[in-house]
């Protein structure tokens, strides 16, 4: 890294799903970039399997100065620069060391559910809402919701749910 004030970490937004070919392509460059991402187990059919999934979707992050900007457009699944109040976006090298350590600290992990137990909804059109699981599928889980006296009864994907 160099201390030179005008070369800093900024966030450029991608076509969906092509970060890390991005990320690839600036390499080859010699633009330096860090596309973070964490190894999650994926269910098929007929197997499970270790993918590498991105962490900030449609997002990589750019070690530049801005007269070099017009490199970017050479990169195919580049779309734009992100802005903030009127600017370039830019994380500060404390935000993406932290990154780095986080994701070198973090570990695998699963969720195992219970019957009876009290879950939140993390993700969907029901997020924040809480309730008590009464089925757990393969994939899904059936929760009981009780609210304003009624009960509603919602399949949910394991992976939208949190334990309260």
């Amino acid at each position: 890294m160099t201390n030179d004030p005008n070369i800093k970490w900024y966030i450029i937004y991608t076509r969906p799903r092509a970060e890390k070919k991005v990320d690839e392509q600036l390499h080859e460059l010699g633009i330096e970039s860090y596309c973070p991402t964490r190894k999650v187990i994926r269910q098929w059919s007929d197997r499970k399997k270790k993918v590498e999934m991105v962490l900030f979707t449609s997002y990589v992050f750019v070690r530049m100065s801005e007269q070099d900007f017009p490199k970017l457009y050479d990169v195919h699944g580049f779309v734009r620069m992100v802005f903030y109040l009127g600017q370039p976006a830019v994380a500060r090298d404390v935000e993406i060391d932290n990154i780095k350590i986080f994701l070198e600290q973090t570990t695998d992990h699963t969720v195992s559910f219970v019957p009876d137990q009290d879950v939140r909804i993390a993700e969907g059109p029901l997020t924040g809402k809480s309730g008590k699981i009464e089925r757990i599928g393969k994939h899904s889980l059936r929760i009981r919701i009780e609210e304003l006296g009624m009960s509603l009864v919602a399949e949910v994907h394991k992976n939208k749910v949190e334990a309260v």
